[in-house]
């Protein structure tokens, strides 16, 4: 599983998060992470990077391919540019690595669990190269939000295409 350039990206569906599962939280903040969730995060230590997420009520998470991305989307702008200290403080300064028990377990920091409202039954969800863990009734509201985005979505986005094509052809 090779990467695509310096994105972080990894070629092919074998090297992606995918599909839906539901988890239970146990007493000690403790989830199972999915086989194949495990098995893409290889890199410097046996474990994942977490944070808040920026853009949802979620915990965002991946292997180290997702902290490079991050972090060179951070060093491409200037010291002290507002982005970059926003980027830092929600992305950096928000980071737990967790590392996998012997049972393919994590424990999520209960500052994340308390942020998110995460007690007993959490959904985790690949989206690619990352992965969020969601409240399962909150992530239920947001599956349903994105369903109608992408119906709306996606035929405009076709039209376009076949726009710039028949302009390209001209």
């Amino acid at each position: 599983m090779g990467r695509a350039g310096l994105t972080g990206r990894r070629q092919g569906w074998g090297g992606m998060f995918l599909s839906t599962f539901e988890k239970q939280l146990d007493a000690k903040r403790r989830i199972v992470v999915p086989q194949d969730f495990r098995a893409q995060t290889a890199g410097p230590f046996d474990g994942v990077f977490c944070f808040p997420s920026i853009e949802a009520d979620c915990i965002e998470g991946g292997g180290q391919a997702l902290f490079e991305t991050y972090k060179g989307v951070i060093d491409e702008l200037e010291f002290g540019d507002e982005l970059r200290t926003a980027l830092e403080t929600s992305v950096l300064g928000g980071l737990a690595r967790l590392s996998f028990d012997t049972a393919g377990r994590i424990t999520l920091p209960e500052m994340l669990c308390d942020a998110f409202g995460l007690t007993d039954w959490v959904v985790i969800v690949g989206l690619g190269d990352r992965f969020q863990i969601w409240n399962r009734e909150a992530f239920q509201a947001h599956r349903s939000a994105q369903r109608e985005i992408a119906r709306a979505g996606l035929p405009k986005f076709r039209a376009q295409q076949r726009a710039a094509r028949l302009g390209g052809a001209a």
